[in-house]
């Protein structure tokens, strides 16, 4: 059975994301560049696209993560991080998920505390770190 998870997703980076490609879009219309317009328009579409594209799949005993598949029986630890490395999170209120040795990913469910029940269902072994 797959469960999905959509990421949260913080309002100011979309006010962000929004301002700074949809600035150039209404720039190039008053100065009549459309390629310009086009082009940043093209990004700005792009970019919400693969916003609420993001999401977690729990597959059988397997999380993916875009391209990352990790086996749940690896994680050894889930805890509450505002690191704001590059990851597939759309918000600063994010999970670290390590698993294996050494390995870490970041993310940000919108409904983390399902999700969290959801890791525990299938190893209850994980150390979870919230506060």
């Amino acid at each position: 059975m797959m469960k999905v998870y959509k990421s949260k997703i913080d309002w100011w980076l979309i006010i962000l994301i929004g301002a700074l490609f949809g600035y150039p879009v209404i720039e190039g219309i008053i100065n009549k560049d459309y390629l310009m317009s086009l082009v940043f328009f093209g990004l700005l579409i792009l970019f919400f696209f693969m916003f609420w594209s993001i999401q977690y799949k729990i597959v059988g005993e397997q999380l993916k993560v875009w391209t990352t598949k990790i086996d749940i029986h690896s994680i050894k630890k889930v805890y509450r991080t505002n690191n704001p490395l590059s990851s597939p999170a759309l918000s600063l209120n994010r999970i670290a998920i390590v698993y294996n040795k050494y390995d870490e990913i970041l993310i940000s469910p919108k409904d983390r505390s399902a999700f969290i029940a959801e890791l525990l269902s299938i190893n209850p072994s994980i150390e979870v770190v919230l506060q």
